[in-house]
């Protein structure tokens, strides 16, 4: 088997012309036609590969060290940084995102179904249950959620139908219900129904983190009411959405336990985290997170309590019509 160093000059060889024998080495290992995937053999490929990735980490650098030069040269007189283009600041406009001074925003929200808690007039009670037959890793994943969530219960079906778990839970006063779907031992899914009246929302849920799976976690959460941080859910859906999640937690938080539950909103997937504040001093404050964790993506939003037959649904995510752009969100 032949070394790397002829392993390198070789594919060289290979990719550069009669005409490029007097450059030097490394322009000779890249010449402008350069392209690796034309190598046939695969250790060749993958060493070429690795060479072609070193040498651009190596032109970046040296072009941003250059432009620092340059920015320092000049002083004031430099030119502002470009802004980095991602997909969040090239999102196309969606005309249903919302303005905080929307006279009509603010009317639907007077009247809509979770105005009786945001006027204070109910007090969040949960119930949180499962899909028939939880195993193990729902079970726990349910009594880490119900934790979090102040004044919420974990109820276990046992092939009650949900149809017959609604109207218990609005004669025993529950304002939402939250049902855990599992797949394969491993939960999937998350529908959250507010009550009486609804909506009710399906989430697809991955990439859940028991506390015991996170690194450098604190200790386990206290009995204080969290406060709430709900990220850019900027359109009229991520709005209903984003109430939706804030009317599960009471309305007064108590700062003296330090506890956050973000719900952040990025491309439309929602990443679920549990920090604890740590305060290491006057000015600098640390976060521990306490777990679970969890992101979801919404599937649909349905009018009313869970019907899966007969629901009227405002929302419902079609892959194929709605996927068409990466810089076109719903949320």
């Amino acid at each position: 088997m032949c070394g790397l160093g002829s392993m390198a000059s070789g594919a060289a060889g290979s990719a550069a012309g009669p005409g490029d024998a007097a450059r030097a080495p490394d322009q000779a290992l890249f010449p402008p036609g350069f392209s690796v995937s034309e190598i046939k053999n695969k250790q060749r490929r993958h060493f070429m590969f690795v060479r072609w990735k070193q040498q651009q980490r190596k032109d970046k650098l040296a072009n941003k060290k250059k432009r620092k030069k340059e920015r320092e040269a000049l002083g004031d007189k430099a030119p502002p940084k470009p802004v980095p283009k991602t997909i969040e600041n090239q999102r196309v406009y969606d005309e249903t995102t919302v303005d905080p001074n929307d006279e009509e925003v603010a009317f639907d929200e007077s009247t809509d179904e979770f105005a009786p808690y945001f006027n204070r007039q109910t007090v969040p009670k949960i119930l949180i249950t499962t899909s028939d037959r939880p195993r193990g890793r729902t079970v726990r994943f349910c009594e880490q959620l119900s934790t979090i969530i102040p004044n919420s219960h974990v109820y276990y079906r046992r092939g009650l139908a949900l149809k017959r778990i609604i109207p218990q839970c609005i004669s025993r006063d529950f304002t939402d219900l939250i049902v855990i779907n599992e797949d394969r031992k491993i939960p999937n899914g998350l529908v959250l129904s507010h009550l009486p009246d609804g909506p009710t929302a399906h989430f697809r849920m991955s990439s859940v983190r028991l506390r015991k799976e996170i690194k450098r976690k604190g200790k386990a959460p206290t009995e204080h009411q969290p406060e709430v941080i709900l990220n850019n859910f900027t359109t009229r859906l991520g709005h209903s959405i984003g109430r939706m999640f804030a009317s599960l937690f009471p309305h007064d938080p108590q700062f003296i336990g330090r506890q956050v539950a973000t719900f952040h909103n990025q491309r439309d997937y929602i990443f679920f985290r549990f920090h604890r504040y740590i305060f290491r001093s006057e000015k600098k404050v640390g976060i521990q997170e306490l777990g679970p964790r969890f992101t979801l993506k919404l599937r649909s939003l349905q009018k009313g309590t869970f019907d899966s037959k007969f629901g009227e649904y405002e929302w419902i995510h079609k892959h194929r019509e709605m996927d068409t752009s990466r810089r076109k969100f719903h949320l």
